[in-house]
């Protein structure tokens, strides 16, 4: 009788694990979906686009669309991200005709994505056009250093010639960014992702970015110490990022 009971409750754990399982799963989908759709990235650059995410067992499926190539990778970098995701099919398509690569349409872009990722500078007042690669500045900055610093991560994107900055510094700018503003450790890895890939001395890097409660961990290798340094010089003034540890190699 005792060898019964002792079988029958075996079996009732085992059938109590099975119907446990699928409804922890059914949780965690949940949440994955609920914290892309709360994300920072999702809320303040994505929240013009139409962008469905759906997880199964945490393989996450993106449909919809977006304004442009770089709001489908960001979208792709700051789900991947998030905890608990194991997969994402990235079936996000582009509205519209995209701009030809190195177009002056396709640099304005992305100098103008540059820029909003970066707290020091103010992309919300900063004019961006485009000339056969000339990128010229216009709008107002806050100081002398912020207009010299949207000049140098100007430069600094990938297949701009030179930058003409014709920005005027209004001293009662206000910032829209503050240091350490609380934003998800996914959105942050999305934003330090793409800050890498659009400057010409780190897009080539195979480059492994990690968020911890703000801190960013940088892995992966870099060509000379001078890139390890930009690596973490660009990192560091990402939105919401608290510290960087740099563990690349040479």
């Amino acid at each position: 009788m005792k060898a019964i009971n002792s079988v029958s409750v075996k079996l009732a754990a085992v059938a109590l694990l099975a119907l446990s399982v699928p409804a922890y799963a059914s949780v965690m989908d949940s949440r994955i979906e609920s914290s892309a759709k709360q994300s920072y990235v999702f809320k303040t650059y994505l929240q013009g686009d139409d962008i469905k995410v759906q997880s199964k067992d945490s393989a996450v499926i993106m449909t919809g669309t977006v304004s442009e190539e770089s709001h489908k990778s960001l979208a792709q970098d700051t789900v991947e991200g998030l905890p608990g995701v194991k997969s994402v099919d990235n079936r996000l398509e582009i509205k519209g005709e995209s701009p030809a690569k190195n177009s002056d349409a396709w640099l304005t872009t992305k100098v103008k994505t540059t820029l909003l990722f970066h707290r020091s500078v103010s992309a919300g007042s900063t004019e961006v056009n485009t000339k056969d690669g000339n990128v010229t500045l216009r709008g107002d900055a806050s100081s002398q250093a912020q207009k010299e610093l949207t000049t140098e991560y100007a430069k600094g994107v990938e297949g701009v010639k030179d930058v003409n900055n014709e920005m005027t510094v209004t001293k009662t700018l206000k910032k829209t960014e503050t240091v350490g503003e609380k934003i998800d450790d996914a959105s942050i890895t999305a934003q330090v992702k793409m800050t890498l890939l659009y400057h010409r001395s780190t897009s080539a890097l195979n480059t492994k970015v990690e968020t911890k409660d703000g801190v960013v961990t940088l892995n992966g290798k870099a060509g000379n110490v001078a890139e390890i340094d930009l690596a973490t010089k660009l990192a560091k003034d990402v939105n919401g990022v608290k510290d960087v540890k740099n563990r690349m190699a040479i």
